[in-house]
């Protein structure tokens, strides 16, 4: 669990907790504290804190997150064999080298809140 007291951690909309917690739960992620409104969540180094807004739809969403790791790959490996589609909503996106020098996928979630999964690319 990370309680770094110096970091940045993104609260993001959820139209429904259960369905958050249950999704995010086949990501790996543990339920750290859950309220009435309002859960965290976290994977190794990752803290996520989400916000109950049950009228958002998830086909207007822009709310996004980046997520940097230092095994996108695994992560890539791991949450395919979830079975997520490619279109969608939840969906998973390709694992791709990008212009900007990270090698990165996403994800979006039942909630439509897209979260890009990235590692630097190492110069060679």
């Amino acid at each position: 669990m990370l309680m770094n007291q110096n970091c940045a951690i993104p609260i993001l909309p959820t139209r429904d907790l259960l369905e958050t917690i249950t999704f995010y739960n086949k990501l790996g992620f543990e339920t750290i504290s859950e309220h009435e409104n309002y859960v965290i969540l976290c994977r190794d180094s990752i803290e996520i804190h989400f916000s109950l807004f049950s009228d958002i739809d998830p086909a207007k969403s822009y709310v996004e997150c980046y997520l940097r790791v230092t095994n996108v790959d695994e992560l890539f490996q791991e949450f395919g064999q979830l079975s997520l589609p490619n279109v969608g909503i939840p969906r998973i996106g390709r694992l791709e080298d990008k212009p900007w020098g990270m090698r990165e996928f996403y994800i979006v979630d039942p909630s439509g809140s897209l979260l890009r999964i990235g590692q630097k690319i190492e110069a060679t």
